[in-house]
């Protein structure tokens, strides 16, 4: 229900602001935009000897398991925008394990990230909103994306979706980087059984500054489905993703990045819900390689 509040919403407001006035070419610059949005690594690594000896201590740095943790991201963007329309493609990979190595026991390593997402999206520059959010382009939208991982957890089988989607979108704007709805068409290769998978989705990315060399970026997104061609255990019935950061710039290109990642999901036939909350500090890098 939230959900669909939220699309509802966002196809009025596009419609309303379309009559603010139809986009001129001459508003919108010609080129390429190569933008690597962000470069960041996480690394930590506990190594603790002796633990056994000091196990009935109360001091945790004495009597830990020795860990390590990697996780990394990373989110490039090409765009090309013409005078009606503006085509983006968009790389982003993340991936991150975790190692465990308890004084008496064997090691354990678990992923805790892991996901690769390859998109390619027009949009059609049909509106043109000045005085609202600092400005941005709306207008129809269609893409096709794929996401898979680099490796399977335990198990499971290798994830392999191919996804359309059809939708209207504001985009281009100060602070409003994306705001859409779409139905979406998933074609699911990653179990023996290939299923067709219909479903709408509402997305959002926002940024703005809080002050000079610091920058506040937001993003969520719901996918909700409809229907399924195959009636398996795995099927999903909704999912939710949030996440929130903030850009410190340290030196150039260089930042520091407080962030906080949900995401939920629910299966089609369980009540409970899955969830993952991560919550860290990144160093990051993010450069324009060329701007239109």
């Amino acid at each position: 229900m939230i959900g669909k509040s939220i699309s509802s919403v966002l196809l009025t407001a596009v419609f309303l602001f379309g009559a603010v006035g139809r986009a001129k070419a001459q508003d919108n610059p010609t080129g390429w935009q190569l933008d690597l949005k962000r470069l960041s690594l996480n690394l930590s690594s506990t190594q603790v000897k002796n633990a056994d000896v000091y196990a009935n201590f109360s001091d945790s740095r004495l009597n830990a398991d020795s860990q390590t943790l990697i996780q990394g991201f990373s989110d490039f963007e090409a765009a090309y925008s013409m005078p009606k329309y503006l085509w983006s493609n968009e790389l982003l990979t993340e991936y991150g394990k975790a190692t465990i190595k308890p004084q008496n026991g064997e090691e354990i390593k678990t992923e805790s990230a892991d996901r690769i997402m390859l998109t390619s999206d027009i949009a059609y520059k049909l509106w043109k909103i000045n005085n609202f959010l600092g400005g941005f382009d709306a207008g129809p939208l269609a893409n096709v994306s794929y996401e898979t991982e680099f490796t399977s957890q335990n198990e499971a089988p290798h994830r392999k979706l191919l996804r359309g989607r059809l939708g209207v979108k504001a985009f281009e704007g100060k602070h409003l980087k994306s705001l859409y709805t779409a139905i979406v068409s998933e074609e699911d290769f990653t179990y023996p059984e290939k299923s067709t998978n219909i479903a709408w989705e509402v997305g959002l990315k926002m940024e703005h500054p809080i002050r000079e060399g610091v920058k506040a970026a937001y993003g969520l997104s719901y996918r909700d489905y409809l229907s399924h061609s195959e009636d398996l255990l795995t099927n999903l019935d909704h999912t939710f993703e949030a996440n929130a950061r903030m850009d410190v710039l340290v030196y150039k290109n260089l930042s520091i990045a407080p962030f906080i990642n949900y995401y939920m999901a629910k299966g089609k036939y369980t009540d409970i819900r899955g969830q993952n909350l991560y919550v860290g500090v990144s160093f990051s890098f993010s450069k324009i390689f060329k701007t239109r």
